[in-house]
């Protein structure tokens, strides 16, 4: 089994922004008259804007219409936008850019599958975007995570099969999707959390193609 492309999540596998949606969404909650914890910002990820909002609001026992969900969603994006002033090349996770050398070094196509509708934007501001020959991202798809449409669409407009496609991911519900969609799977951060992906890693830094094709030897797939 030959391996034909790699499928990336943003956050938490290309660059960590999970900080900066933590303390827009921590004062989003203070605004809304309740400490918003970190313990809470893990259960967010990997989902939507909207889906997100839900959950803190469920944690702060809130209803709100429709509307103010809107108009929260718009200022929650204004304020982590705002934060991302200083980002740039320097903030890209370890051993990220090395992968993506080897796997272009290895015709190995590659996609950008991300609940964020900012991730054109963060890949810009660290200077690479250009890598990606497929760019799937929250305006591109009406269903999140752990739905498999953001990987499927992915692997469509690449022209690849999933079976012959790994997908990173750091949260369970992105693992969830690329299972659902048949992919292969490497979860970046505790086997603890993320045991059902094929393989888990603590993360890129100091891990080769190889290695990572050596570990998922189950499945003989080769580049």
């Amino acid at each position: 089994m030959k391996l034909e492309a790699c499928i990336f999540d943003l956050d938490g596998v290309i660059v960590d922004t999970a900080g900066y949606h933590y303390l827009a969404w921590k004062r989003i909650g203070t605004e809304l008259g309740f400490d918003f914890t970190e313990e809470m910002n893990e259960t967010m990820k990997g989902i939507s804007r909207y889906d997100s909002l839900g959950k803190l609001l469920e944690f702060g026992n809130i209803t709100i219409s429709e509307e103010e969900k809107q108009r929260l969603c718009v200022v929650k994006n204004d304020y982590y936008l705002d934060s991302l002033s200083d980002m740039n090349h320097e903030n890209i996770l370890p051993g990220v850019v090395s992968l993506l050398d080897e796997l272009k070094e290895k015709n190995v196509k590659i996609a950008l599958g991300s609940a964020s509708k900012n991730a054109i934007k963060v890949l810009d501001l660290i200077g690479i975007k250009e890598r990606f020959e497929v760019i799937v991202d929250g305006n591109s798809v009406s269903r999140s995570k752990p739905d498999p449409e953001v990987f499927i669409k992915g692997a469509t407009e690449l022209g690849v099969s999933p079976a012959h496609t790994i997908v990173f991911e750091d949260s369970n519900k992105g693992l969830d999707a690329a299972i659902a969609g048949g992919f292969k799977t490497v979860g970046l951060g505790s086997p603890e959390h993320l045991g059902h992906a094929d393989i888990v890693l603590p993360g890129l830094g100091e891990v080769s193609l190889s290695d990572i094709l050596h570990q998922l030897t189950s499945t003989t797939m080769t580049a």
